[in-house]
């Protein structure tokens, strides 16, 4: 059998046929008509079923973030161990990560094969946008107050917290859009950690709440050197008076605590305007002074801090192991480190009578599955891991406080909270920044969740980042440097396309879904390339 191209038409056996530009539309629409049909294939709602099938095996997914934190693993792996021989028909697989932003990505790519983890750490940004997808994760609200099923419900094999239990301020950071869709798993702050040796050295007496003044005129005198280049604070070549480590964060409290625009619960954006500005303004001087420097253009603050290399660092009330001349988890080598007394602190603020913080902390949520047996099983174990064991264990690792108050208040906790011990596990300065949190929980916040809020939170911290990497280079930032920063800002992080839901899986683009004219077009493309294709490949075989 030949094919012979006439005109427009082509001829099998003789015969004419549809014309070649009609036969790819006709393929065109199929292709169409198919991508529709997944498009709309999108999973149900979950409805929990009515009771538990013990006579089944589960095979249910964790993804977990340890920090590389050994004693984090083994509290994990015990967790699990325990849930298991309490539930025998239910097997959990961990998979570990150590970067939240790698489960994340690969949730994203996990969801259009639809294998996504059963149970996952995570943080409410994320799960904005894994919301994109139809019913991808369970809204919780239901089976928290489920009789049976639900915390404290009379059919759990362990003493799980009731819902009035949770902390409400933590619970709360885990709406969207009025739904419940995670169970906070443990909370952080930031806290600032300062070598107060240095600070009394140069004549200052450090005050319980330290404000932005303080942080930036001490911060000015530390920077000071002679003329060999040898900082008068520290005798040493090397001197980064304060560190940032997340700029995202210093951003964000920045403007909370000056009652500025960040954004709506709508997605509305309000980062890019005056008072941003004049931060910045105030944040480029102390960077071209030497006086203020960030963890993405130096390294770890606690390692500048340890070496006697920094007066101010900000860190997580989590990272507080790494912080001081004893920490356990010292980054540096021992000779390289300098005595000196840790004073823990909240974050610089502009009104210390009415303090703000952030609040931080991974939470956990349950994806939805066919098999609503599976998601009552990964329902089971997300609750276990609020259990007193797993979340008194779990916070004694780093800075980190239990999400309940039945195990805030648990004998087992204020031991450890009070405790002079000295040891690793009673390290004094991590014990501070828990205690910092506990008693700071009313003073916290959290930003409007939405689909983009990522987006924005990475925007913040970039444009911290910007301006100093500007003024070491020998930038000057004025008003025309920061406009154009702004336009550059709004188009890398497509700031002026946040807010609206998206139904693609790219919370970095976030650019919503295709257009209908564009996949048609694409389907077209596509369609006649398969259509050439083929018609090589005959030619080629009656060759």
């Amino acid at each position: 059998m030949t094919i012979r191209e006439q005109g427009t038409g082509y001829r099998v056996q003789g015969k004419r046929r549809f014309p070649f530009p009609i036969y790819c539309l006709l393929l065109a629409l199929l292709a169409l008509t198919l991508t529709g049909c997944h498009g709309s294939r999108g999973r149900g709602g979950f409805e929990a079923p009515e009771a538990f099938d013990t006579s089944r095996q589960f095979e249910i997914s964790f993804w977990a973030k340890n920090d590389t934190n050994k004693a984090q693993t083994n509290i994990y792996k015990k967790a699990i161990s325990d849930f298991e021989a309490l539930y025998p028909n239910i097997k959990v697989t961990l998979k570990l990560y150590t970067d939240y932003g790698r489960i994340y990505n690969d949730v994203i790519t996990n969801i259009s094969t639809d294998t996504t983890p059963n149970v996952c750490i995570t943080y409410p940004d994320h799960i904005a946008t894994y919301l994109t997808g139809s019913n991808v994760v369970v809204p919780l609200d239901g089976l928290m107050d489920d009789g049976r099923y639900g915390l404290g419900g009379s059919e759990l094999r362990f003493d799980g917290p009731a819902k009035s239990e949770l902390i409400p301020q933590f619970l709360k950071e885990c709406a969207i859009s009025g739904s419940t869709y995670a169970l906070p798993y443990m909370r952080s702050t930031e806290a600032l950690y300062i070598n107060k040796t240095y600070v009394e050295a140069m004549g200052y007496e450090l005050p319980d709440a330290v404000t932005w003044d303080f942080i930036w005129e001490v911060s000015e005198a530390a920077a000071r050197k002679d003329a060999d280049g040898v900082y008068a604070v520290n005798g040493q070549k090397v001197m980064i008076p304060f560190i940032y480590k997340s700029t995202d964060n210093m951003m964000i409290q920045m403007l909370r605590q000056l009652d500025a625009g960040y954004s709506t619960d709508a997605g509305e954006i309000l980062l890019l305007n005056d008072t941003t500005r004049q931060l910045l303004f105030e944040i480029a001087k102390h960077a071209k002074s030497g006086a203020f420097s960030t963890f993405k253009i130096s390294s770890y603050p606690a390692n500048f801090l340890n070496a006697g290399q920094c007066v101010f660092a900000v860190d997580s009330t989590a990272g507080a192991t790494w912080m001081g001349s004893d920490a356990p988890l010292l980054d540096i080598s021992a000779d390289s480190v300098v005595r000196f007394e840790t004073a823990v602190r909240p974050v610089p603020q502009f009104d210390p009578a009415h303090p703000q913080m952030i609040s931080q902390g991974p939470s956990v949520c349950v994806f939805n599955k066919k098999d609503p047996q599976e998601v009552l099983a990964a329902w089971l174990f997300a609750q276990y891991l609020l259990t007193n064991d797993v979340q008194i264990a779990y916070s004694q690792t780093e800075g980190y406080v239990p999400v309940t108050g039945k195990a805030q208040g648990d004998a087992a906790y204020q031991a450890y909270l009070n405790s002079d011990a000295g040891d690793a596990l009673h390290y004094p300065v991590k014990l501070q920044a828990a205690r910092l949190l506990l008693e700071n929980t009313g003073n916290t916040f959290t930003t409007p969740v939405f689909n983009g809020s990522a987006s924005l939170r990475d925007a913040a911290g970039a444009l911290i980042e910007s301006v100093c990497k500007a003024e070491r280079k020998g930038t000057t930032v004025d008003d025309a440097y920061i406009e154009k920063l702004y336009a550059r800002t709004m188009a890398q992080y497509h700031l002026d396309q946040i807010g609206a839901p998206a139904a693609g899986a790219d919370a970095r683009a976030d650019l919503g879904p295709l257009p209908a004219g564009s996949v048609a077009l694409l389907a077209a493309l596509a369609c006649v390339w398969a259509a050439l294709g083929l018609m090589a490949l005959r030619r080629r075989r009656m060759k």
